[in-house]
């Protein structure tokens, strides 16, 4: 939506039309309410500014027959690598030599993909932040072997989709997932070990840390499915690191499959 809205040429993939179809009705959605702020006053600018939106965005379900005419590959599939390490490795056999490879992942190794193709010195991390639309951040990535002009580059365009660029190496969680999760694990424990409320814990970092949602809302809204999957796979590269202990409540939710927002039940229940 941003890159298409920002005036360039987007393929969106994925794995089948029906999926596709929802999508495209979310992000024609989510540009009514972005035109509703923007040309509030101006209806028929509004009107204008989604079509021609929608008009550069053209949906796939073949990776590899749209890639060899793209600049720039972002991924953004689920987060395991060797899928996705399967897929970089298929599209870099399609991609123009120029093709810069970029993944979208919030808590992977940037350089064990790279090393998946042959265009390490064209390969980066762009880390989105959700609701995209709505954040200005983007985190970029750059691994040991990612070139100078790519990494200027991914900052460039970072800059053209209207955010705002910081730049961090190929650490586990980037940065603000490197001090996000371990404060939400924190927050886990200390509700653990009987210190605190959920409810109390969430009032006092909204209220005393000024955050807009408190560690189990937000634990509740990113899933907590994905939130383990973080946790487990960082405890595993530095299983001394007392930051990334697992959660033996955290463990349980998941175990019973009640992950947060998306399943009605996490630490709190929704309707």
């Amino acid at each position: 939506q941003v890159a298409a809205a920002s005036g360039h040429t987007v393929v969106l993939v994925d794995q089948s039309d029906e999926i596709l179809k929802k999508s495209t009705k979310g992000i024609e959605e989510s540009l009514k309410r972005v035109t509703k702020k923007k040309f509030a006053d101006k209806p028929e600018a509004g009107a204008e500014f989604i079509k021609k939106t929608l008009k550069n965005l053209t949906t796939s379900t073949d990776a590899a027959s749209v890639v060899h005419s793209t600049d720039l590959v972002i991924e953004a599939i689920v987060e395991n690598l060797e899928v996705k390490n399967e897929l970089f490795k298929t599209l870099d056999k399609f991609a123009p030599d120029h093709t810069i490879f970029a993944s979208n992942t919030s808590s992977l190794q940037i350089t064990q993909m790279a090393n998946a193709t042959t265009r390490q010195d064209r390969f980066g991390g762009l880390h989105f932040f959700n609701p995209v639309p709505m954040m200005k951040l983007v985190e970029v990535i750059k691994t040991p072997m990612t070139s100078q002009k790519t990494f200027e580059s991914l900052v460039d365009f970072s800059k053209a989709v209207g955010k705002s660029p910081v730049s961090c190496k190929d650490t586990p969680g980037f940065i603000v997932n490197r001090l996000l999760v371990p404060y939400m694990m924190e927050a886990v424990r200390l509700f653990e070990r009987g210190d605190a409320s959920k409810e109390d814990i969430d009032v006092a970092m909204k209220l005393g840390a000024g955050y807009p949602m408190g560690p189990f809302e937000l634990l509740d809204y990113v899933g907590l499915d994905t939130s383990k999957y973080i946790i487990d796979g960082w405890h595993s590269l530095e299983p001394n690191n007392p930051l990334f202990a697992p959660s033996p409540l955290l463990n349980k939710l998941v175990e019973e499959k009640k992950l947060g927002k998306k399943t009605g039940e996490g630490f709190y229940k929704y309707k």
